[in-house]
């Protein structure tokens, strides 16, 4: 026996207290919290400190190094992550067994397993929702060079933004990070998530006692389909002519609504020949509202609540317009100090057991479907009395539908 070695990242706490001379799978009490997850090979736990929870998984020591090295780099390219803390050896233990080593990450407060999305034998009205999420995680896992290997439903959480549903990736185990991928390393990343998925949903069936034909066995293809169809929009290389500028802008727009960051823009002569050009789009991660709420009002958020966010920002702006002569970041700030903050404390006070920024962002859906059905400009004041006092008829977050930004 003997202490750990442990290699955290600052700001975080050392976790020196905890009985590491122990497999986590009988640690109980104490700091141990229960939370759900998903369906996992190796030993997990949750443990709580005042800097927050995290989740520590046992692995054997090459593939706990790997997965934290991984996790790493690809916090720096992808937006939808559990951020690495961590890394645990056990000196005393041989490197080949499952308890020699563990990762520590932080926990995604307000996430659910997809087996609490099942309704019956399927996904119910939430099913277009978690497919869209999925793919879309694997669109940018792969634009930003990962490929998972072993992509599962149960590697994967969930968590509401903005009345739809975001995929957060939980597990790297199997990650390979590369500057890109070929066409054919994407589809055998594909084509092992299509079997996992099936294997999934037929495990889900036999335990409801459903006979197999009734699994939703083509879940993994219909990903596939939306992955593609969202791959390729990214991706393809419109060609242009030289007096098609606009055309530029509007391609950056609809990248930009998809949420995606749009990097260098180049235009080289198609090969075609002619006064034509072909446009090629640097396409980054998929948080283009989030940072430019964050630039504007250092406002953390998801990607949707952060569109909803700007939204109420371009709301207030266009009723009550600032004077010409303060800047758009005055603005801005101005904004989150007597709009934002001031609403923010208040929805803490009222709906404690929701997360504040979901549920402002919830809050302002509320304030449009309002104004939307009333024909009116209803203001916040009376929107929100009535949001938190009775049910807004008709109101459901599967059917929201975001306001422009």
């Amino acid at each position: 026996m003997g202490i750990p070695t442990l290699s955290v990242r600052p700001g975080h706490p050392d976790f020196l207290d905890l009985p590491w001379e122990t497999s986590v799978a009988d640690w109980s009490g104490g700091r141990v919290v229960e939370l759900p997850t998903g369906v996992h090979r190796h030993a997990i736990v949750f443990v709580s400190y005042d800097e927050g929870i995290y989740a520590i998984k046992e692995l054997p020591r090459h593939l706990a190094h790997h997965e934290y090295d991984s996790l790493r780099i690809l916090q720096e390219r992808l937006r939808a992550i559990a951020p690495p803390v961590g890394v645990v050896e056990r000196g005393w233990v041989a490197p080949d067994e499952e308890w020699s080593s563990a990762v520590i990450t932080e926990y995604v407060p307000f996430t659910f397993t997809y087996r609490e999305l099942i309704r019956g034998g399927g996904f119910g009205d939430r099913r277009d929702q978690m497919l869209d999420a999925f793919a879309g995680l694997l669109v940018e896992m792969h634009l930003a060079g990962g490929y998972w290997g072993d992509c599962s439903l149960s590697n994967v959480l969930y968590r509401y933004d903005a009345g739809t549903v975001d995929a957060i990736m939980i597990d790297a185990e199997t990650v390979e990070v590369r500057d890109h991928l070929s066409d054919g390393q994407r589809r055998h990343d594909l084509d092992i998530m299509e079997t996992n998925v099936a294997g999934g949903m037929a495990d889900i069936a036999i335990s409801q006692g459903r006979d197999l034909d009734d699994a939703d066995l083509a879940l993994g293809t219909d990903v596939i389909s939306r992955y593609q169809a969202l791959w390729d929009e990214l991706t393809v290389d419109p060609v242009i002519a030289a007096d098609e500028r606009y055309r530029i802008r509007a391609r950056i727009n609809r990248l930009n609504d998809l949420g995606f960051e749009v990097g260098d823009v180049t235009l080289i002569p198609d090969e075609s020949g002619g006064n034509r050009l072909r446009m090629s789009v640097n396409v980054g991660g998929r948080n283009y509202h989030s940072s430019r709420l964050y630039r504007l009002a250092r406002i953390e958020a998801s990607e949707h609540q952060a569109r909803q966010i700007l939204s109420d920002l371009h709301y207030h702006s266009a009723r009550e317009p600032f004077s010409s002569a303060e800047s758009r970041d005055l603005m801005a700030m101005m904004w989150r100090v007597q709009i934002f903050e001031p609403l923010l404390q208040r929805v803490r006070a009222d709906v404690p057991q929701r997360e504040p920024v979901q549920a402002y962002a919830d809050f302002l859906h509320h304030r449009f479907l309002m104004s939307s059905v009333q024909g009116r400009d209803v203001g916040s004041a009376e929107a929100y009395i009535h949001w938190v006092d009775e049910d807004f008829p008709g109101y459901d977050p599967a059917d929201a539908v975001e306001p422009p930004v």
